[in-house]
């Protein structure tokens, strides 16, 4: 008897302490929307998360709240949440970037110099898609594909001379 009941006092343990981490995770999540809404659309958002960072001079101002694929252009639509007390001009632009080689990608905000500013659930019009890390090592790597290479200045471009068989 004595047993069963230090087993209960630990599964309510157990139960009470998986209760407060749902609690947690629920208030912190990232689909909690403190802000006013924004969206922005991108031909590419690789490497992007829902709950990515928004950041305005390297300072987080929001976080992405959904990601979505506009099925007639196919281009990315990413609404992104933005703090109340900072308001972006209509002719902010928006490009997506990355901490570091390894590092997770965020949105960077480049606030214009227009008086007037994008509503709650309005549009940054002028995005910037991720650079491919990847891509720009290959191209250093392998170098760039096509073409032969050009003769050196002051030396016509010269073909090697035929090779015929047979004997002559």
């Amino acid at each position: 008897m004595h047993r069963s009941a230090i087993e209960t006092v630990i599964g309510a343990l157990v139960l009470i302490v998986a209760a407060m981490f749902l609690y947690f995770t629920y208030n912190s999540g990232y689909q909690h929307v403190d802000g006013y809404l924004v969206t922005a659309k991108f031909n590419r958002i690789d490497g992007l998360a829902l709950g990515s960072e928004v950041r305005l001079s390297g300072i987080k101002i929001g976080r992405v709240v959904t990601e979505k694929l506009d099925p007639e252009t196919y281009l990315a639509i990413v609404q992104l949440s933005i703090e109340r007390d900072i308001k972006l001009p209509i002719d902010t632009t928006a490009k997506i970037t990355s901490d570091s080689l390894l590092g997770s990608n965020y949105i960077a905000i480049e606030p214009g110099g227009d008086d007037k500013l994008i509503p709650d659930g309005g549009q940054i019009v002028a995005t910037q898609d991720p650079i491919n890390i990847g891509d720009l090592i290959g191209r250093y790597i392998f170098g760039s594909t096509g073409g032969k290479p050009k003769p050196k200045s002051g030396q016509p471009d010269q073909q090697p001379p035929a090779q015929t068989s047979g004997g002559q």
